[in-house]
């Protein structure tokens, strides 16, 4: 028998078994960004997190990192990611917040990430995210960091103890709008790329930020004094577009769930640790630290805040009984009460 009879014989075998072969699987492809500069510690999170996926991942999911605000703008970010311009994106849920106002249970929560993903409140969180903004909510990443108000200027305050903002030209965010609003502050918007011009042209004079991240943007080159005690949490999440998700491999789904359940953990006890050489650092450097007169002021000038953030969020929910509901349950999973304020 000649090679290409025997090669001819041998062709019906070589299909059937050719077909009966499992087909390989394609790597899926994710693109992604993230809200802030790279140098910003909240990035170089994201950006480790994605290179742990990666590392995991080969041959099953890969994400590629378009870039930060550079790429798309802040605030354009999650309608890029809900209208699927992008697959994913890391992101403060204020920025959204008017189209999934749930969000502002993370804000005003007084529970971890790992409690309220425990507890259930990260399940209503996600279904919230999937029914009004078409994404995942992923997770709550570099969560447990508070805010605080940098003054250029030592503050003042009301005859009831808590903080004075008359006058005060106060740099705004929607994460803090409500509060600030409520303490009647003169405020103005402005990314967080703008706010060391504005502070060096005087265009505000004070400004919130998180406890950590001030000496890295160099705020403090201008402010002076910080007040306490703190309030509000980070409320920065992992959000993926929810027909992106659903077109993912059931593993590749899986790996990143796993990851980023992960990170929500390590990202938390890391940045502890940031807190207190972030003060360290902004102590030695001559900002003084400002406490309220009395911890009964303290708790006033919180409940201020949690109140505005939690009355946001009721009015902007909806009134009908689902939505009341939504909203007693999220009280109860992020604020550890009843829901009936």
């Amino acid at each position: 028998m000649t090679f290409f009879t025997r090669l001819t014989a041998s062709l019906p075998a070589l299909g059937l078994a050719l077909a009966m072969a499992p087909a390989a699987t394609a790597e899926d492809r994710v693109s992604a960004v993230h809200a802030f500069p790279e140098f910003l510690v909240y990035t170089k999170t994201f950006l480790a997190m994605v290179e742990d996926i990666n590392a995991r991942g080969e041959g099953v999911v890969q994400i590629d990192v378009r870039g930060g605000p550079e790429a798309i703008g802040m605030f354009q970010q999650p309608a890029a990611v809900r209208d699927g311009v992008i697959d994913m994106v890391h992101t403060p849920g204020s920025f959204y917040g008017a189209n999934v106002p749930e969000i502002d249970a993370m804000v005003a929560a007084r529970v971890t990430p790992m409690e309220a993903r425990a507890n259930g409140g990260a399940a209503i969180m996600d279904q919230a995210h999937q029914e009004r903004f078409n994404v995942r909510h992923l997770g709550w990443i570099d969560g447990g960091i508070k805010f605080h108000i940098y003054m250029n200027s030592e503050p003042t305050f009301r005859e009831d103890g808590i903080l004075d903002l008359t006058g005060v030209k106060l740099r705004d965010n929607p994460i803090y709008n409500a509060f600030f609003t409520a303490l009647n502050a003169t405020t103005a918007s402005m990314p967080a790329t703008e706010v060391y011009s504005a502070l060096e042209k005087g265009v505000v004079d004070s400004a919130a930020w998180t406890q950590i991240g001030i000496p890295q943007l160099r705020w403090n080159e201008f402010l002076t004094h910080r007040v306490d005690p703190t309030f509000y949490n980070t409320d920065i999440g992992v959000i993926f577009n929810l027909d992106a998700w659903n077109a993912l491999s059931p593993e590749a789904q899986e790996l990143i769930e796993t990851v980023v359940i992960e990170w929500e953990e390590k990202s938390y006890n890391d940045r502890q640790a940031d807190v207190a050489t972030d003060d360290q650092i902004l102590a030695e450097g001559g900002m003084i630290f400002v406490d309220h007169p009395t911890e009964a002021a303290g708790e006033a000038y919180r409940k201020i805040a949690d109140d505005a953030s939690w009355g946001r969020m009721k009015e902007r929910i909806g009134g009908d009984d689902a939505g009341m509901e939504r909203y007693k349950m999220l009280r109860k999973h992020y604020a550890l009460d009843d829901g009936a304020s």
